[in-house]
């Protein structure tokens, strides 16, 4: 997470850190996945009883920040199927505007990972959910890097019937929506957009950046 945050980290190397830090919480996010039992047979010809996942599950990147973090979840569920929905955060008003949908109209699944890198004021996030609730998951894990602690709060309060699997909490949520200290966008630090402002690090005499209390 430390180098995530870092401004000097290069772009593949952030896309790296989202797959490696979307591997560690996916773990724990798919450990209450139901199995089944399976027999095989051995090369050396013998017949063993093991495990396979018995959920249908899929990944839900929003794009397109989310497409990285769902190269993570497909090492831990290669049989997934990945589905996506397009969003984007109109700057005035914060809210989120649909442009892309590409869910299954004839079949759903047992459990949707929604993944997002950041959770900043939550209404993207909680958008998407309301989606896939209407969609008819049975149930849904939203799996995010980093969060802002209102953004993530609103969401849990909105809809606690969602699991919420997150890499780090901030305190602070600028008037313009981003985390603070935060990671910036990590959709331009994963593809190498140009930012539209890239903020000045504060001065030694300027107190400082806002303090921050993250909990894993």
């Amino acid at each position: 997470m430390t180098a995530l945050r870092d401004r000097k980290t290069s772009n593949k190397d952030f896309r790296q850190l989202v797959r490696e830090v979307t591997f560690f919480l996916g773990y724990e996010a798919t450990s209450n996945i139901t199995t089944e039992s399976k027999e095989v047979v051995t090369p050396m010809g013998v017949t063993t009883v093991g495990d396979k996942v018995n959920d249908n599950v899929c990944i839900i990147p929003i794009l397109r920040a989310g497409l990285g973090m769902a190269d993570g979840m497909s090492e831990l569920l290669p049989n997934a199927s990945i589905h996506h929905i397009g969003m984007y955060r109109e700057k005035q008003s914060l809210l989120p505007i649909q442009y892309y949908n590409k869910l299954p109209k004839d079949k759903t699944c047992d459990i949707a990972y929604i993944v997002d890198p950041c959770i900043a004021t939550s209404n993207t996030i909680s958008a998407v959910v309301s989606i896939i609730k209407r969609w008819g998951a049975k149930k849904i894990v939203v799996i995010s890097c980093i969060g802002a602690k209102s953004g993530v709060d609103q969401l849990v309060e909105k809809h606690p019937d969602v699991d919420v699997y997150i890499g780090a909490i901030d305190d602070v949520l600028s008037p313009e929506g981003m985390i603070i200290p935060g990671l910036g966008d990590a959709g331009d630090r994963q593809f190498g957009t140009p930012s539209d402002e890239v903020p000045e690090l504060p001065s030694p005499t300027s107190g400082g950046s806002p303090s921050k209390r993250a909990k894993r």
